[in-house]
């Protein structure tokens, strides 16, 4: 993929990786439990990032609607409480395990594709290139921050949760 800074195209990005991980915890020739473990980072780093800079940024601007702005975190809970439910689970492979993942991947499909279809869409077309690479600059900081805090471990997402 091309360098981009746009917060725009590195959110979808993401999005497209989570994808991409959900295929390899679903696949039985795959390491599950890595996929796992980069899913759960790479999801709590994104949440985290863009609540605390992307999000407050966005809600400034009028023709962005502020509910799906709020709507967004709420689904961003719900995502990370799938995300334990998964971790939490013992044996990577078995029924729980399957029915936790599609959980899962209902919670964040739902929200990836609302998001892109309102708050991104909204950013696109009402905030001008140079402010979106700069949130872009200010997402991947606080994602890195976040990632190499080990953001995605079963204690931390559980302290998320329960906060």
């Amino acid at each position: 993929m091309a360098e981009t800074q746009d917060v725009v195209e590195l959110i979808l990005q993401d999005h497209r990786r989570m994808e991409d991980l959900f295929r390899l915890m679903r696949s039985v020739e795959a390491d599950r439990a890595a996929a796992l473990q980069e899913f759960a980072d790479l999801l709590i780093a994104h949440a985290l990032a863009e609540e605390a800079k992307v999000y407050p940024a966005l809600k400034r601007y009028k023709n962005i609607d502020d509910e799906e702005v709020e709507h967004g975190e709420h689904e961003h809970d719900e995502g990370n409480s799938a995300l334990l439910d998964l971790l939490e689970v013992e044996e990577v492979g078995s029924e729980e395990w399957d029915s936790k993942l599609e959980k899962l991947v209902e919670a964040v499909t739902h929200h990836a594709d609302e998001e892109e279809r309102t708050i991104l869409n909204g950013a696109r077309e009402n905030v001008a290139m140079e402010r979106r690479e700069e949130l872009g600059a200010a997402f991947v900081k606080e994602r890195e921050r976040q990632l190499k805090a080990g953001c995605g471990s079963a204690d931390n997402v559980r302290r998320i949760v329960n906060s």
